[in-house]
């Protein structure tokens, strides 16, 4: 999907790790939230509390997932899933941009 349509968008920014991540929120008319958002290159670990799935618009992310021993990347055009209640790591090389699309329970 390229475009959202009917949404409305927080204006103000989400932002992580002194600037370094940043997203908007975008809500649709069902309620259901998303988020869109940039990474600068750096490591990152972040906590949720609702099921995500983070999709790579562009760059890559290098994923750590809870439970997991090993790193996965991640490119433009693939996707991964979190589950809620928990903590996953990021290494990102380049600028990345991503879409988070959160999961209800």
């Amino acid at each position: 999907m390229e475009q959202f349509e009917k949404v409305s968008v927080v204006k103000k920014a989400n932002v992580y790790f002194e600037g370094k991540v940043t997203s908007r929120t975008v809500i649709f008319a069902d309620g259901s939230k998303k988020t869109l958002g940039i990474m600068l290159p750096g490591e990152y670990e972040f906590g949720t509390a609702a099921a995500e799935v983070m999709e790579v618009l562009a760059g890559e992310l290098i994923v750590l997932l809870p439970g997991q021993s090993d790193w996965i990347t991640y490119k433009a055009g693939d996707s991964f899933d979190v589950p809620a209640d928990s903590r996953f790591k990021l290494k990102v090389p380049t600028v990345a941009d991503y879409c988070c699309s959160y999961v209800s329970k």
